[in-house]
Order: C-alpha cells, then sequence, then structure tokens
C-alpha cells in the first residue's frame, strides 16, 4: 500500500478511537456543543499524531525545523 494511503488511514483509525473514548467519558444526555467539543479534541489528536509519526519517519534530520542560511 502507498505510504499515503498508510497514513490517512491511521489518522481515521486515531480520530474514531478518540471520538469514541470521549463520547463514552461525557456524561449523558449529550448536546450538540459536546459533539463539536468530541470531534474538536479528536481531530486535535489526529492531528498531532499525525505530525509526529511525519516528524519520526520521513523527517530524520536534526534540523527539521531550522536550517542555516547560505552565506
Amino acid at each position: 500500500m502507498p505510504r499515503t494511503l498508510v497514513l490517512g488511514l491511521a489518522g481515521v483509525c486515531v480520530f474514531v478511537v478518540v471520538a469514541a473514548i470521549l463520547t463514552k467519558l461525557m456524561p449523558d444526555p449529550l448536546k450538540d456543543s459536546d459533539y463539536l467539543v468530541i470531534g474538536s479534541v479528536a481531530t486535535l489528536v489526529a492531528l498531532l499524531v499525525l505530525f509526529v509519526v511525519l516528524l519520526s519517519t520521513s523527517m530524520k534530520a536534526s534540523d527539521v525545523f531550522f536550517r542555516r542560511r547560505r552565506k
């Protein structure tokens, strides 16, 4: 499988798992704002996991965020 497809599926799986956990943790009855918070937190966690995975796999250089200028 292409690497992009695997990363996309992993991001979706992380989102679904976090959303399911937060849905179980929130007290009943859930309002519209509760679902908004659950979706926002699940999106944030999925993007953070994707960012960390990309940094650890494809960008192995020690200076990922900073580059020296040419003189």
